[in-house]
């Protein structure tokens, strides 16, 4: 068989497609290949086979030596090796590109996404649901991250232009649906759960426990956390740039104000006031008024420039998978790789 004929009959009904994004995750890898290997009974009883779409995020350690012999290993194992680190919204978008199945799930690879909640997602699928996703309950983290998280999905909630769910992470089932009009879409920074409300369709949330990670160092830092929490918050919503036009309102008011209390106090008290610490006070005031101003506007411009550059999200060095007993480096999936063509051409 041809491999765009095998790639066509891969892409057919009862396929489960599970995207994994890894980031120095050679620790946990192990554990995590064989949580989802024990899954094949339970998704053989819904009538489905499955594929792990494992997306190397330019890892430093051994995970792309690991997911290759896992590839080599078995034949549901396909690892896509990204060009060098793109981001962990990068990886999960590549990942969606490449997944072949009916129904495509997304998980972090460090089991903090039990896949035993997968059979749940399931029932909600086949009862008409396009999109389902996760609901943290609990998080196994310190009460300082807790707190931020909190605050960031009620935040981005409130100013948000569409209604995202509050505590809803990546950990989702999209339906080939709703796979494919994501994959349309054209942005370069990526917000995958803004953008997976977006597109709208059939929707429900699942509530499950995250558990905490079972091995290896989280490659989240605060840095990248606060990174992705300011491209949620600018990405969905235009509430920081009337912000600024409200600041500048409120100085305006605030500086009319003090003029007619200076204006008062030189004409009716006789007095002339004195003193540069208020002066200075205010001076700093304006100044970081203008700065913030200056800085969220910049964080939008930051967006346009990205995307009238036209770059990729990512670029796929290669894909490695097992066909007919054969291991396959380069040129794994001609049917993939024709999909990031298609879509690069449509971006242009």
């Amino acid at each position: 068989m041809r491999s765009d004929e095998t790639s066509n009959a891969c892409a057919g009904a009862g396929l489960l497609s599970i995207v994994l994004p890894c980031l120095n995750e050679a620790a946990v890898l192990p554990a995590t290949f064989d949580r989802l290997s024990l899954m094949s009974s339970t998704l053989a009883e819904w009538g489905l086979d499955y594929e792990l779409v494992f997306v190397n995020d330019g890892s430093t350690d051994e995970t792309p030596e690991l997911l290759d012999r896992l590839a080599s290993a078995d034949a549901r194992v396909r690892v896509v090796h990204l060009a060098r680190n793109f981001g962990h919204q990068a990886a999960v978008s590549a990942g969606l590109l490449v997944a072949r199945g009916e129904v495509v799930a997304i998980m972090d690879a460090d089991l903090q996404d039990p896949p035993e909640v997968l059979p749940a997602f399931l029932g909600k699928w086949r009862e008409g649901f396009q999109v389902v996703y996760a609901i943290r309950r609990n998080r196994k983290e310190g009460a300082l991250k807790r707190a931020a998280y909190w605050t960031f999905y009620r935040l981005l909630n409130a100013i948000s232009e569409i209604s995202i769910p509050l505590d809803s992470g990546d950990f989702c089932l999209l339906d080939r649906s709703a796979v494919d009009m994501l994959n349309q879409l054209p942005e370069r920074q990526r917000f995958v759960r803004g953008l997976r409300t977006w597109i709208g369709l059939k929707q429900i949330g699942v509530e499950y426990e995250r558990d905490a990670r079972q091995a290896g160092k989280p490659s989240y830092t605060a840095g990248k956390l606060i990174r992705l929490a300011v491209d949620g918050l600018v990405s969905f919503s235009n509430v920081p740039l009337k912000l600024v036009t409200r600041l500048g309102v409120l100085s305006l008011l605030a500086s009319f104000i003090m003029g007619l209390w200076v204006s008062y106090a030189f004409l009716y008290d006789k007095q002339t006031l004195r003193g540069w610490t208020s002066t200075a006070c205010l001076i700093l005031f304006m100044g970081s008024v203008q700065m913030i101003s200056l800085g969220i506007i910049g964080e939008y411009l930051s967006r346009i420039f990205v995307e009238v550059k036209g770059r990729p999200t990512f670029l796929i060095a290669r894909i490695t998978q097992r066909r007919d007993g054969e291991d396959v480096g380069e040129n794994a999936d001609d049917h993939a790789n024709e999909r990031v063509r298609t879509r690069r051409e449509a971006n242009r």
